[in-house]
This record gives structure tokens, sequence and C-alpha cells, in this order.
């Protein structure tokens, strides 16, 4: 591991420098990048919201072989950490070929037994990088932005389709990207009635809409037919000034309860950080700037280790919390809940 952090500070030099604590501090306000917006205080909330919580160790139970097996939607995977939809990378986290990166990211995410996400970059060509990546991978997520058209949503989702992707969805949180609009696209939230529009694109396959950090959004995407919903605020990097994802994560799972399969992300950097946001509500998570290091630093071997190795973690601190499975997860084990 050390040898794959070392290579991804070289090559990632001045767009990271893999702090040890990674809280969004050194890089504020570096966007397109890898910091947060402004003055880097949302990404900093949800690093800081998660160090706060507190488990509850258990040591006189049963539990010596936990299992960390996760469905979704007819996928059976090893382990609930996948990648988080992910382009662009030269802008962001160093100089790299765009095809090589978002091929090791989803090859490196499914040989952990897991399940791939493309995200939806400005440019065309580096879109069709991601499907591509999916045709290699066998299978995986498209998610789009929401500055385009529907006739052009409809056609990248049908491009991913046509790749092997079995699930579809958009980055709502993409809508505060201000630098798109720079580029002439039309930036902007979604209503209800636009997003059940967008559904109707793939009937047939789950949708999912990535931002939702109130609990009224995530019933808004209810109504409107969506399957999932992944709790973000962009890892911090849209808007300055919002609580970390793992303060509005228990409200959001108390609101829809399991109407739709919910997700989360923002500054996991290990296992521990997996198991509190299940014991939170969220059903799995999706892991960003680490598996950019996994990228960087060992290719898709890089990604591999750091989902094997957070997924060991997490199978350890579910012995120390007593817990048997994914479905066996959940507040009881958190100090103070």
């Amino acid at each position: 591991m050390k040898i794959l952090l070392d290579t991804a500070r070289e090559r990632m030099k001045g767009f990271c420098s893999l702090c040890q604590v990674c809280d969004g501090r050194a890089c504020a306000g570096k966007m397109p990048g890898m910091g947060g917006a402004i003055t880097g205080s949302s990404f900093t909330a949800n690093s800081h919201a998660l160090a706060d919580i507190r488990l509850n160790m258990r040591v006189v139970h049963e539990c010596i072989d936990p299992d960390t097996h996760f469905e979704f939607f007819g996928s059976s995977l090893a382990t609930p950490i996948m990648n988080g939809p992910m382009a662009g990378p030269n802008s962001n986290c160093g100089p790299i070929d765009d095809l090589e990166f978002e091929v090791a990211l989803l090859k490196g995410t499914t040989q952990a037994g897991s399940l791939g996400w493309i995200g939806d970059p400005a440019r065309e060509e580096f879109f069709m990088n991601g499907c591509k990546a999916i045709e290699e991978a066998g299978t995986g997520v498209v998610i789009s932005k929401p500055h385009y058209d529907n006739a052009n949503v409809r056609l990248r989702f049908q491009w991913g389709k046509d790749a092997g992707a079995t699930a579809f969805g958009m980055d709502l949180d993409g809508a505060g990207i201000l630098h798109l609009k720079t580029l002439g696209y039309p930036v902007g939230p979604k209503s209800v009635q636009a997003l059940k529009i967008i559904r109707s694109f793939m009937p047939s396959n789950p949708f999912i809409i990535k931002g939702i950090m109130t609990a009224d959004d995530a019933l808004r995407c209810r109504d409107a037919g969506v399957d999932c919903i992944v709790v973000s605020n962009h890892g911090g990097r849209v808007l300055d000034g919002t609580p970390g994802v793992a303060e509005v994560l228990p409200e959001i799972a108390k609101a829809v309860g399991n109407d739709m399969v919910i997700l989360a992300d923002g500054a996991v950097r290990s296992g521990v950080d997996v198991l509190k946001y299940l014991a939170l509500g969220a059903k799995a998570v999706l892991v960003g700037r680490p598996l950019c290091w996994g990228v960087y630093g060992g290719s898709a071997e890089g990604v591999k280790l750091i989902i094997d190795t957070y997924t060991e973690q997490l199978k350890q601190a579910m012995i120390l919390t007593g817990c048997k499975d994914l479905s066996d997860i959940n507040s009881r084990i958190l100090f103070g809940f």
C-alpha cells in the first residue's frame, strides 16, 4: 500500500498531496481539482461528521466470519463499496490518459467483486471512454450530468446500455459545477416532472439520483419514480457551507424507509467509515478520491487493493461490533444514538 500511495503522490503532484488526514483543508477551493468549493468547509464537514461518530464495541457474541455481500438490483456484490462516478481526471487529478483512467477504475472495482460507475464529463469522447470501460468490465452504472437536454441524456443512456450498463441515473449535485456554465451548458436542478420524463428513458432498469442532502428532496425523488438515491454533497465540491453527509443521512433514511435504496458518499477513507454510513441508514457506499489514488498508484490492481483493504477493515469492524452481515448493521452499534 505504501508504494501505491507514494506513486500516486508523485503522479498527482499539484492536484492532491495525499494528506495523512484527508479532510479538505490543504486543497480548499481547488475546483476544478480535488478540493472543496470556496473555503472547503463542506468537504471538511463530511470528514469531521464521520470522525465524530463513535462505535459501540461488542465482544460477547458469536459473529466471527461476517458476510459483506450486497445485492444491488440483481447484481450480487462481494462488498458494499462501489466507485463513485468520476470523469475528467486530467482537470481534477493529474495527467493521465482518460481511457486508461476509466478502464482501470471500472476493472479494479469489478475485480474486487463490486460494480463500477462512470461519470459524465463535458466532452462526448470522454463519455465514450467510460462506455468502453463498461464494455471491458462487463457491466456498470451510467450517471449523466443535468446540463444536457433530454435528447442527449437519452442518447447517453442508450450508449451506456449498448455497452452493458445495468443501471442509469443523474448526478443532480452536478447542477452546482459552475465551470460547466462557462462552457455553455444550462446548469440547473430538475423538477419532479422532469425526473419522471428522464426516468421513462430506461423504464426496465434501475434509476438513480445522486446528490440528495434533504429528506424533502428524497421524497420528491420517490414521487418521481426514482429507485435509488445517493446522499451526497458532491464531496463538498459544489456548495460551501453544507452539513456533512453523516449528519443528514439518518433523517433521509427515516423519511423514505425502504421505498428506495439509499447509498452514501463523502470522505470514506476506511472500512470503519463504511460501517458508520451503513449504521446511519445507507445500504452501500461510493468511494471517490481514494480510488483515484488507486488508479494513479497502481492502475486496476491499485483500485482493487484499496477496495479489498476497506472491505477487510469493514469485516474486522463488524466482528468487533457484533454484526454477522450487512442487514445486521444499524444504529445500535453507534454510541449515543
